[in-house]
């Protein structure tokens, strides 16, 4: 059969993955908001991810996981921010390494961008009478129209977040995670801080691109102290706030890719947007890629690309033109858990089903 780009094996540090078709993180918005096992992962969980290793993807990265619990996007979110979580968490992990997959684990904080409701349920933000909480970020910004203002953190609670993501991978690591990946993306808290139209502090984490990336290089330096020296660490991040030349670009985010790499950021997810509302995005297939590709050439780092990758062909490509190292499906793989499967004998690949899904495998 000939040769696949994107069913070849990609290692990074002491990892090894199958191929390149990776699951990106998605919020199931299914965890209980309070109570002893608030924020733990559930049967549904477990099921959701085990499913989609069991579809093919060759690393499976629970959803954005927050670091304490003001930093959940809504009450329902997974956390890693107590030590009696972590045996939920190792539910989870312990099937997906029976399916032979790599586990990772998004650690997050919300930011402005916390205590909201289920999407499900309008998405709006909520108070402390529906389950909600004072939310926090950079400056006094609120990120939207109805939407509360964030109490500015002092440089004390900066730091008391930067041990947070600390703390939590050292969680993550118990739990067996493989891989971790610091969530700097999408409008949450450490995106926040990295764009002038969130930060307007005038301290020495806010100002300057220096000042205003400070706190996700404090963070990814931490977490990669947190962990072993064997275990990958990813960095999630907004390409572009889609306002350019204002805002976070995507100059920016090279430069930004540069000085993580020497503190231990083994490879940069790209996506874009998330941190301004009612922004134009011109969204079609594979429109982040072209950021992906830039931040590997200029960067000189590995990079996953997400977003609007829908075809097996299209998935190979960005791949074998060298646009990223990996390519992360969210969407699709929602409606498709077997989707790597489907794709690789799309392109020729032979491979194995799980022994139970034998006898079905003339209906990929």
């Amino acid at each position: 059969m000939p040769a696949s780009a994107l069913f070849s094996p990609f290692t990074l540090r002491g990892t090894t993955f199958a191929h390149r078709v990776w699951m990106a993180p998605m919020c199931q918005y299914s965890a209980l908001p309070d109570g002893p096992d608030a924020g733990a992962p559930t049967d549904w969980h477990v099921q959701h991810y085990g499913s989609r290793a069991a579809g093919g993807a060759a690393l499976v990265i629970v959803e954005a996981t927050a670091v304490v619990p003001e930093g959940r996007i809504s009450p329902f979110d997974l956390g890693i921010w107590d030590d009696g979580q972590v045996p939920a968490h190792r539910r989870v992990v312990d099937l997906l390494h029976a399916q032979g997959v790599p586990a990772g684990i998004q650690l997050a904080h919300a930011g402005r961008k916390a205590s909201t409701d289920a999407p499900w349920h309008g998405g709006g933000p909520v108070g402390p009478d529906a389950g909600g909480w004072p939310v926090v970020g950079p400056s006094a910004v609120p990120f939207a129209d109805g939407h509360p203002t964030p109490a500015a953190l002092t440089t004390e609670q900066v730091a008391d977040v930067v041990e947070a993501f600390a703390a939590a991978a050292r969680r993550a690591v118990t739990a067996g995670y493989d891989v971790v990946e610091v969530h700097a993306a999408h409008g949450y808290l450490l995106h926040q801080f990295c764009s002038p139209d969130s930060n307007v502090r005038d301290d020495v984490y806010g100002g300057s691109f220096e000042h205003r990336t400070r706190l996700v290089r404090e963070v990814t330096s931490a977490v990669r102290a947190a962990v072993p020296d064997a275990m990958p660490v990813l960095v999630r991040v907004s390409a572009t706030d889609w306002v350019e030349p204002a805002g976070w670009t995507a100059d920016d985010t090279v430069r930004l890719a540069r000085d993580l790499a020497p503190l231990g950021a083994d490879m940069v997810h790209v996506s874009t947007g998330g941190n301004l509302p009612r922004v134009r995005i011109p969204v079609e297939p594979g429109y982040q890629v072209p950021f992906a590709a830039r931040v590997r050439a200029e960067a000189g780092v590995p990079t996953v690309a997400v977003g609007a990758i829908t075809d097996p062909a299209q998935a190979e490509r960005v791949i074998a033109d060298g646009s990223a190292d990996a390519v992360a499906l969210a969407r699709p793989l929602l409606v498709d858990p077997f989707w790597p499967r489907r794709a690789a004998l799309a392109l020729g690949v032979e491979v194995p089903l799980p022994p139970q899904y034998e006898r079905a495998r003339e209906l990929l």
